[in-house]
């Protein structure tokens, strides 16, 4: 019988700090996520030189430049 109230108490103890320590936790505010923004306030996506046209056609040009021979 000692045993099954020993056994209680401590369950009960348990509860009671487990509360506390949960209770004591700081809740951090999520960052708000912002929709996609539509219109032509809309920044360019960043990209890579290889995704950008203007790169790519001056690239093309200095190729055909350097395959063509001097003085043709």
């Amino acid at each position: 019988m000692l045993f099954l109230i020993a056994f209680v108490g401590a369950a009960i103890i348990a509860l009671v700090l487990w509360k506390a320590m949960n209770s004591g936790a700081v809740d951090f505010p999520q960052p708000q996520r912002r929709g996609p923004v539509a219109g032509p306030s809309r920044t360019p996506r960043v990209s890579g030189p290889d995704d950008d046209p203007d790169f790519l056609r001056q690239l093309d040009e200095k190729v055909r430049r350097r395959d063509e021979p001097p003085g043709a």
